[in-house]
């Protein structure tokens, strides 16, 4: 059976990416799907999970072979808090169901990709802080923190991954140019862990989107 790379994508849809950004991110979301639609090394083994974040956290869709995804309606609320505690808890949940580890007999799947975006920062901070400590705990082939727009908080992201990015412009070119960079991103992890690396360096991003250090 071939090796499995997980990549689960957490999504911020509170009331303050309601209307062209979340627009935006379905346009850039359906052009990543697209490129790795046609990357026979990313047919062979990416499967993709969706989850969304606002005042609810909704999983959109499990662990899919990239093949059978299709980026569903994406709702936001008009207003409400943001729960991205909650959804890196929902996030460690699924993994913890889904992941298939190694046997005796067998390779399990290669160690997840994580691609958490939000243009804001949690508010469930009990939950967020506890979700730190876990996520310190566990090992992924890449975790990528994106800051999008001037709201985000950049330093909130910083205590999950060591490199965050941060997206200037919440418009559709700069949304397709992030989840291009991203789909760059899991094929490299792919091939990366396909030769036997734990984890990929990342490409370098597009001008739209910046390393904060």
């Amino acid at each position: 059976m071939t090796r499995r790379l997980p990549v689960y994508l957490l999504i911020d849809t509170s009331g303050s990416m309601k209307g062209e950004p979340i627009e935006s991110v379905k346009v850039g979301l359906d052009a990543m799907v697209s490129t790795l639609q046609h990357d026979p090394f990313a047919l062979e083994s990416v499967h993709l999970s969706l989850i969304t974040f606002d005042k609810d956290v909704t999983l959109l869709f499990p662990l899919t072979p990239i093949d059978e995804v299709v980026i569903p309606e994406i709702k936001t609320p008009d207003f409400g808090p943001t729960h991205l505690g909650k959804a890196l808890e929902l996030m460690c949940q699924r993994i913890d169901a889904e992941f298939i580890r190694n046997t005796p007999a067998a390779k399990g799947d290669w160690l997840p990709v994580c691609l958490v975006m939000t243009d804001g920062k949690p508010s469930d901070i009990m939950v967020f802080e506890n979700m730190v400590q876990e996520i310190s705990r566990r090992r992924f082939g890449q975790f990528i923190a994106c800051a999008a727009g001037p709201q985000a908080d950049v330093n909130a992201l910083k205590r999950l991954a060591t490199s965050v990015y941060k997206l200037e412009n919440l418009d559709s070119d700069s949304f397709i140019k992030l989840f291009q960079w991203v789909s760059s991103s899991i094929d490299d992890c792919n091939r990366s862990q396909g030769i036997g690396s734990d984890s990929a360096e990342l490409p370098p991003p597009p001008s739209e989107i910046n390393l904060v250090l």
